[in-house]
């Protein structure tokens, strides 16, 4: 739909947006009347170059036509249906799924949240079943982020951050380890522990990724104490950085992954994989879910995935990702640049991100913000040179405008 089909000026949107809705996001000033491929279009007609991609989500680009296609074919069929009638989508998606990333077991989820949410859950009554009621602690990492709903929202280890403040207490069984750091783990782990969970690259921790080592040294103590790897792959699965699952990167599998984001391409779904062994433990009435797995979101999710793979979007991330943070360490003012394939984080050297995010706003170029000083872009997996050529111009002048 556009305005003028509904008789609306973009300030009737916002003004009914400001007077109707919670907001707990700074909004982008403009009114999103259409989207494609590597732009969002506003009621004028003019383009602003996507470089956060719906936060990780428009992996095969805005609109892409093959999943719009899907979306449209399905919704004459079936749109939903809970679980209780097989469906083709579904089905087709599962096998899709579990082949290519060599998982054993899917269960389907709407968000990134809710996806964690199933994973702690499945590996805590994993713990229970198969070692009595203790064995439930789960330990995560400092400054990780792992959604907004109560479990999650306990796992993500940021006690200071806005997400925390004013939803305590959090739920117990929980304790922090430092990222990267094996020996701060194995201090954590007492027989009470039956997981640790992780993110392959800190995201909203300020896109810091896991090292080999430490990758490969929390497998081998996961395996050491006979405990589960949980690893949340919310924003880093489908491709974003340069293999189809970030934990490909590390050649480690985990005993539950969670997925969302990229896997939808702008529907809502999500998903958690396990290994047949510890997928045993949701067994009936131990966990459902309404809309998981719902019929037109699970077409668009595998023509979503078939993008992904047939256009090989992972070696294009690998490939464009490594030529843009080159280029991105030549800008004035930055301390480090972090990230792997196309989900890349700029630190500056000053509390100057919200000037630098409004200047590329306004020359028509979308970033996100983590703190005060860092740059968060996850375009989609479609962007060429030539769009980090045009986005990096566009940070430069924004920096140079917001350090004078």
């Amino acid at each position: 739909m556009n305005l003028k089909e509904k008789g609306l000026t973009a300030e009737d949107v916002k003004a009914l947006v400001k007077k109707y809705m919670i907001d707990t996001s700074e909004r982008f000033d403009f009114v999103c009347e259409r989207a494609k491929g590597m732009y969002l279009y506003d009621d004028k007609g003019e383009g602003y170059l996507d470089f956060y991609g719906g936060i990780a989500v428009n992996s095969a680009g805005n609109c892409n036509e093959k999943v719009v296609a899907a979306v449209k074919e399905q919704v004459e069929y079936v749109m939903h249906t809970f679980n209780y009638p097989y469906t083709i989508p579904q089905a087709l998606l599962v096998q899709k799924i579990c082949e290519t990333i060599g998982m054993d077991k899917i269960f389907y989820q709407n968000t990134g949240t809710e996806a964690n949410e199933a994973m702690i859950k499945m590996a805590r009554k994993y713990g229970v079943d198969k070692y009595g009621e203790n064995k439930y602690h789960i330990i995560t990492a400092k400054n990780s982020f792992h959604g907004r709903t109560y479990g999650s929202l306990t796992a993500t280890g940021q006690p200071d951050n806005a997400c925390q403040i004013g939803f305590k207490p959090m739920l117990a069984g929980f304790s922090y380890a430092d990222f990267n750091d094996l020996e701060s783990f194995k201090e954590l782990v007492t027989k009470d522990t039956i997981a640790i969970m992780i993110e392959p690259i800190q995201g909203e921790g300020g896109v810091i990724p896991a090292t080999e080592e430490f990758m490969k040294g929390i497998r081998a103590l996961c395996d050491k104490k006979g405990i589960l790897l949980l690893l949340d792959e919310v924003q880093t699965g489908w491709c974003r950085t340069g293999n189809v699952m970030a934990y490909m990167n590390y050649n480690v599998k985990p005993d539950i992954v969670s997925m969302a984001k990229a896997m939808g391409g702008g529907m809502p779904i999500a998903a958690i994989c396990a290994t047949v062994e510890v997928a045993k433990a949701f067994t009936m009435g131990s966990h459902g879910t309404t809309f998981g797995g719902n019929a037109v979101c699970c077409a668009a999710s595998l023509a979503q995935i078939n993008e992904l793979l047939d256009k090989h979007l992972a070696e294009n991330a690998k490939k464009v990702g490594n030529y843009f943070m080159d280029k991105l360490r030549t800008l004035p003012h930055v301390k480090v640049v972090r990230g792997k394939g196309l989900l890349i984080g700029v630190e500056f050297d000053s509390p100057v991100g919200k000037d630098i995010k409004h200047g590329c706003i306004n020359r028509k170029l979308l970033v996100t913000l983590i703190g005060t000083t860092i740059i968060r872009m996850t375009p989609p997996l479609i962007a060429t040179k030539e769009d980090c050529d045009k986005a990096y111009e566009i940070l430069k002048a924004s920096v140079q405008e917001s350090y004078k």
